[in-house]
């Protein structure tokens, strides 16, 4: 067996005629070409050592890098069109035996992959994909820049799929991947309903619209989902073509009435069973499709799961009272009603909440019930033409939850109280200055230092009351 300085000076002498030709053509001057020749062969002799780690073909591979960029600069300084020896082939070799050495390096392999796609090897990629996959298939993260290279650059809906599908099978208890699989299917489903109303296939408009800061958006104007394709990680991840129901009316579809999502839904909940947080989790992540028919059903099926297994927890009350009026604009027609079922819930999150034996859990979940509410309610009262009976609903809501807040901090209970100082500065920035007065003095008994805390004391002392 071939010894490192052997196997060294095997490399080393393949790239030889690559430098005479380099020095013939005047690329580079003979000075140059033996500092050239010197540190490839010490990078040679460290990576072909016994104890070279990753970081070692890494340098290699910064340094060839900048040796390839410095050729082509002075080749077409030069006037020279191209060279028999390109940098690039360089590179990937050293990738290539990099990846082989250091196998269990993925961010090796990311590495790797980057350049083959910056270089367009679409070829070699999908090499390198599939040795990356069998070396590591328990690793979300790397199905997932699978699926999003095969649906980004080859625009392969059949494989992209596969890739999820098959990511999933290895990495059953991820809730990443199984998030991105359910954003995934529901940007799919954006798509394509924002296609039929294109071509005018689709249901009239829904009048659920979002609380936005600029509501006078254009009516001939199709709203795509808030997630876009720089947020997510890949594309979408089912055929485009899908069954019509008996009657002949795609519209009645289960791909386009939801049953997907919550098909994944029921799935994830299977792998990760009794996680309230984790099925929050994909309620919100339902949630930001707010223009899809479907959205309601998920949500409504995704509530009902949540509050049959864990009805007391926080997650699952949280996403019971914000549900109706999730798409609710503070223009729409929908909101009274929805509000009017928002109490109704809040009634009974905290009626749920008192069944709790123990004292310290229900200050826990009730404050962590409130610390949901008021965000979204101070988001609605921010939007200047609210209806003023509406307005009147919403700020007694938020009152109510704020008092069961405070009630938490009297309790001085430490743990309990961490996030109530962004509740304080979401009053704050409301002008709610007779709630937040007794919320910092409150809260200054726990956390008398706090800088935050002292500088809404010091604000909330000149702040004049909401007109």
């Amino acid at each position: 067996m071939a010894g490192a300085s052997d196997n060294a000076r095997f490399y080393i002498e393949q790239s030889v005629p690559e430098l005479q030709e380099l020095l013939r053509k005047k690329i580079f001057t003979k000075d140059e070409i033996n500092s050239i020749a010197k540190k490839r062969s010490t990078f040679e002799h460290k990576v072909n050592a016994r104890g070279s780690t990753a970081s070692d073909y890494a340098r290699y591979v910064e340094y060839e890098t900048n040796l390839d960029t410095l050729r082509r600069t002075r080749a077409k300084r030069l006037g020279i069109q191209s060279t028999s020896y390109s940098g690039q082939r360089r590179i990937f070799l050293v990738l290539d035996r990099a990846t082989r050495k250091c196998h269990g390096d993925t961010a090796l392999w990311l590495q790797y992959l980057t350049f083959a796609r910056k270089q367009k090897a679409n070829k070699r990629v999908a090499q390198i994909i599939t040795n990356m996959l069998r070396l590591h298939p328990t690793s979300p993260d790397l199905w997932i820049y699978a699926a999003n290279y095969a649906w980004d650059e080859r625009a392969d809906i059949t494989e992209t799929r596969g890739y999820m599908q098959r990511g999933l099978r290895f990495c059953s208890h991820s809730k990443h991947l199984w998030t991105e699989y359910l954003k995934l299917e529901l940007i799919y489903l954006a798509k394509i309903s924002a296609r039929r109303r294109v071509l005018g296939l689709g249901s009239k408009a829904s009048e659920k619209d979002q609380v936005r800061d600029d509501e006078g958006s254009s009516g001939d104007v199709i709203t795509l989902p808030l997630s876009t394709m720089d947020d997510l990680v890949l594309g979408p991840l089912i055929d485009t073509t899908h069954p019509k129901t008996s009657d002949g009316n795609i519209e009645l579809a289960p791909a386009l009435t939801g049953a997907i999502p919550i098909a994944i839904f029921n799935a994830a909940m299977k792998k990760c069973p009794v996680d309230p947080a984790f099925g929050a989790q994909l309620f919100d992540c339902v949630a930001k499709f707010r223009e899809l028919d479907c959205v309601e059903r998920v949500l409504q099926h995704i509530v009902h799961f949540l509050m049959t297994a864990k009805p007391t927890d926080a997650a699952s009350l949280t996403r019971f009272i914000h549900q109706p009026v999730v798409g609710a604009g503070a223009a729409s027609t929908l909101l009274p009603r929805a509000l009017m079922e928002v109490l109704n819930r809040f009634d009974s999150a905290m009626q749920h909440i008192t069944s709790l034996n123990d004292r310290l859990e229900q200050d826990r979940v009730r404050a962590a019930v409130c610390q949901y509410t008021i965000p979204w309610i101070a988001i609605y009262l921010k939007y200047p033409a609210l209806d003023l009976d509406i307005r009147a609903v919403l700020t007694t809501l938020l009152k109510t939850a704020w008092n069961h807040c405070l009630h938490t901090l009297k309790s001085r209970d430490a743990t309990l109280s961490e996030g109530m100082i962004g509740l304080l500065e979401v009053l704050h920035q409301g002008g709610y200055k007779d709630l937040v007065q007794p919320g910092v003095a409150s809260a200054l008994m726990i956390w008398p230092d706090e800088p935050r805390l002292l500088a809404l004391d010091r604000r909330n002392a000149t702040l004049e009351l909401p007109q």
